[in-house]
């Protein structure tokens, strides 16, 4: 690879937010429960490499591409989500699972764990299904060239009255 040449770019952010958004969504439609036999354990493969090692890469790369906020974040959810991933078959308590869960501010399902309560999981299960939805249609809009602005008036634009 020539040294001229940067590893990490547009495309490198948009691939880790797809990954980032197909693993939010697969998790929380898990949690929620709204396709029959589904569970958030069917997302354990998705999480351990989509989730785990892709955003982990993509978060190597951006750090490469000197973009250091993007590289961390990315570095940082694809371990978080590789270790989900590799401890999911393991028996651990719901507490344990909590306390693991709110270390990345996932209160509602860290909560929901605490407590043992379906309502509150589920809640963080619409929650991180509606995240992955919004970050999925980031990247693929940045791809498609489709707008990400909501209509309104235009940013930094004033309306003032007239006499």
């Amino acid at each position: 690879m020539d040294n001229d040449v940067s590893a990490g770019s547009t495309s490198t952010s948009t691939l880790g937010h797809l990954a980032l958004g197909l693993t939010l969504l697969a998790f929380g439609i898990g949690h929620t429960r709204v396709v029959d036999g589904v569970t958030a354990a069917g997302a354990v493969s998705l999480a351990l490499y989509v989730g785990g090692i892709a955003l982990f890469v993509a978060g190597l790369l951006e750090f490469r591409a000197g973009s250091g906020f993007t590289g961390t974040a990315f570095a940082g959810l694809g371990a978080f989500w590789f270790t989900w991933g590799s401890g999911a078959d393991a028996h651990v308590s719901s507490h344990a699972a909590g306390l693991f869960l709110l270390l990345l501010a996932l209160l509602l399902l860290g909560v929901g764990q605490f407590v043992d309560s379906g309502s509150l999981a589920k809640a963080g299960g619409w929650l991180a299904a509606v995240s992955g939805l919004a970050a999925w249609y980031g990247a693929t809009a940045a791809l498609a060239n489709w707008p990400t602005a909501l209509p309104g008036r235009a940013a930094g634009r004033r309306v003032t009255a007239t006499g």
